[in-house]
């Protein structure tokens, strides 16, 4: 996936433009500009900054400068901001929907607006207080086995419940039109990096501080010696559990075996599992983290009966908290959104409600978001563009030198394979086996996630659904799915800074250009290059070719990992591997299919900025974002992107074309010898 979320600026500028305008590409003179006449932000760049030094902050940082983390929000910038739109028009579709609407049937209608007024009744709420998750509490602790425990586990993906693994349905990485259940690792409240690292050791005590909170909230009995025991028991699993660059390597996370091999590997009431969560006719599966599986099950086994019914309780209490009174609301805020991203405010209520509404009833709503808020015109432009970008992609396939005619056969066969799904999907969900009431919030969040569960259940001897989207339309986001080979372009992401009928197409091409670019590059990255065309997990190149992959992309994690964005805090370049590659190549990829669509003229000069210069400020301008040092932190040791100035700067500095656009030379900060840029696709 691309990153986070974003919005269209609406602003008057009146630049103030300073000399020597050909160096640096600054515009020569004052001019008033009007929400960017060619579709940059010009009031928003830093033209004082040096380009070869901080080419994020040359094109951000008078933004950057301004800009104003809400207090109910971890970061500001493009994504959020669009993101921020979406959500005032989902709540405008959701208060003023009416059971005639075109776009929805009038059940659907009435759904989602029962699940928004549950959500919205906040004297309801006060009034049960701890009430809606009560049987379950008596439920947990009504358990007198291990194996009674497993049972509720086994409802971990449509209930309240937790479990120390996970459970999911998808396609088979080597059959991937066949789905196949997968288990792995689980069990944890925090990152695992939380539990073992020591720069988040005041966050682990303020963990065991919340867990202690939350039992003394339900009244579990000796709340802080049984809080000690959860973090204790919990700290055991992460230390048997894959980091998440290992969770990465695809090969190792695909072990199959029947369940009888799982049960011969890992004792543990398994079939008590399965059977609780739909799948007791279920055979085989593919154990994930197959070394932590095996660990975890043991620490299960060794872990008191009573620590481990109050760790159900904790896990059952902080998951249905943001439903519950206001008393459980802080709690989980003051924890989970303050302490863990540096949040000082909650949101407002109806924000909460509609994102509710949107996790459970998404397509119902999106049916009817890109029926006001996007046009088939638009569809068209955007299909055309994606158009070009496969040309250039193809183009830079057959000219590289560094890869055997045989593996760039089965890369080509593989982009040819390619499907990309535009704006929204040619088959919306049908949601009339959901039942919701609008005096039930909890049981309507249980009853969605039930809904959801059965329909993935019941397709399991079905063959692959290819029209199915695993994102909404309104989602200010885009994906790539390796199994099917498909790249995912929802509406919400489809506007400007990313794109626009009326940029300039240099601007085009370095938003929305860049980022289809990195999502076909995801079907080429240390993890896409695995599977082939027809999305299967497979060795296609020869040794000599993977190599020289591996070789290329060691020199893209190096550079990451001297990145500094907090003191002492470096990125991972492992982690991160996937979408730096994806960053480079498919700005590479867009830059190449921009320089196509002049048709071989010299692209016009605007504001003194060439093509490739407007460009360029495009690709910076599409990724603005400022974030808490906390989110920082956290991003660091969970999210496979890194914080985005660096995405701009590690790109940047690998493109040739890069230092002629802004007469970068040697001496300036950001400068790489032409021996040392990584160049793979």
């Amino acid at each position: 996936m691309f990153g986070a979320a974003c919005r269209i600026w609406v602003s008057v500028f009146l630049i103030s433009v300073l000399q020597n305008a050909a160096v640096l590409g600054k515009p020569a003179r004052s001019t008033l500009y009007a929400n960017g006449r060619w579709g940059f932000d010009l009031g928003g760049a830093d033209f004082t900054t040096r380009p070869g030094d901080e080419f994020f902050r040359y094109g951000n940082g008078t933004w950057y400068d301004r800009a104003v983390i809400s207090p109910d929000r971890s970061s500001a910038g493009v994504f959020l901001d669009l993101s921020n739109i979406a959500e005032s028009r989902i709540r405008q579709i959701i208060e003023n929907s009416d059971d005639s609407a075109d776009s929805f049937s009038q059940a659907d209608a009435g759904k989602i607006r029962a699940i928004y007024s549950a959500f919205m009744d906040e004297a309801r709420a006060e009034t049960l207080d701890v009430q809606p998750i009560g049987r379950l509490i008596q439920l947990i602790r009504g358990m007198g086995n291990r194996g009674e425990l497993a049972d509720l586990m086994g409802a971990d993906n449509y209930s309240f419940f937790s479990s120390v693994f996970s459970i999911d349905i998808g396609p088979d990485d080597k059959e991937p039109d066949r789905y196949i259940v997968s288990i792995g690792q689980g069990g944890l409240g925090l990152n695992r990096e939380y539990y073992l690292a020591p720069e988040f050791v005041d966050h682990k005590a303020a963990y065991l501080s919340y867990i202690t909170q939350l039992l003394s909230m339900i009244d579990w009995e000796a709340p802080e010696r049984t809080a000690k025991a959860i973090l204790a028991f919990e700290t055991a699993v992460a230390e048997a559990s894959w980091s998440e660059a290992e969770r990465n390597d695809l090969e190792r996370t695909y072990n199959p075996m029947s369940v009888v091999g799982l049960e011969e590997m890992a004792p543990f009431p398994w079939r008590r599992l399965l059977t609780r969560a739909d799948l007791g006719h279920v055979d085989h599966i593919v154990v994930a983290e197959n070394t932590a599986v095996a660990k975890i099950a043991d620490i299960y086994e060794r872990t008191t009966l009573d620590t481990l019914k109050a760790w159900q309780a904790f896990r059952v209490v902080d998951a249905a908290a943001p439903y519950l009174s206001k008393r459980f609301v802080d709690a989980n805020f003051a924890f989970r959104q303050k302490t863990i991203k540096g949040v000082t405010k909650e949101p407002e209520r109806w924000k909460l409600a509609v994102d509710t509404v949107d996790q459970a009833m998404g397509q119902a709503v999106g049916r009817l978001y890109v029926t006001r808020y996007f046009t088939r015109e638009s569809k068209t432009q955007i299909s055309r563009l994606v158009a070009q970008l496969r040309i250039a992609l193809k183009d830079r396939i057959q000219r590289l030198d560094w890869i055997s005619r045989q593996t760039k056969l089965k890369a080509l066969d593989k982009l040819a394979r390619l499907n990309v799904k535009v704006a929204y999907p040619d088959k919306w969900r049908d949601y009339s086996d959901l039942k919701v009431q609008p005096d039930d919030l909890v049981g309507d969040i249980q009853a969605s996630w039930r809904f959801d569960w059965l329909r993935r259940v019941s397709r399991l001897n079905s063959p692959v659904d290819r029209d199915e989207w695993g994102m909404n339309p309104q989602e200010v986001n885009a994906y790539y799915d390796v199994n099917l080979n498909e790249m995912i372009l929802p509406a919400g992401i489809l506007q400007s800074p990313f794109f626009s009928s009326v940029a300039d197409p240099a601007v085009n091409y370095g938003g929305i250009g860049a980022l289809v670019g990195h999502e076909m590059i995801h079907g080429f990255d240390n993890d896409g290059r695995k599977y082939d065309g027809a999305g299967a997990l497979s060795d296609w190149w020869t040794n000599v070719d993977a190599k020289h992959f591996k070789e290329r992309a060691g020199v893209l994690g190096q550079q990451a990992e001297a990145y500094e964005p907090l003191p002492g805090i470096h990125i991972k370049g492992d982690l991160t591997m996937s979408e730096n590659i994806a960053d480079l190549g498919g700005a590479l990829v867009a830059l190449e299919a921009y320089h196509h669509s002049l048709g071989g003229k010299r692209a016009p000069v605007i504001d003194a900025m060439t093509g490739d210069q407007r460009f360029f400020l495009s690709y910076a301008q599409s990724s603005r974002e400022k974030s808490t040092d906390d989110a920082i932190r956290e991003q660091i040791v969970s999210d496979r992107h890194a914080p985005v100035q660096y995405r701009v700067n590690g790109v940047v500095r690998n493109i040739d074309v890069w230092y002629k656009a802004f007469s970068v030379s040697e001496g300036d900060k950001l400068f790489l010898a032409p021996k040392d840029r990584v160049r793979i696709w």
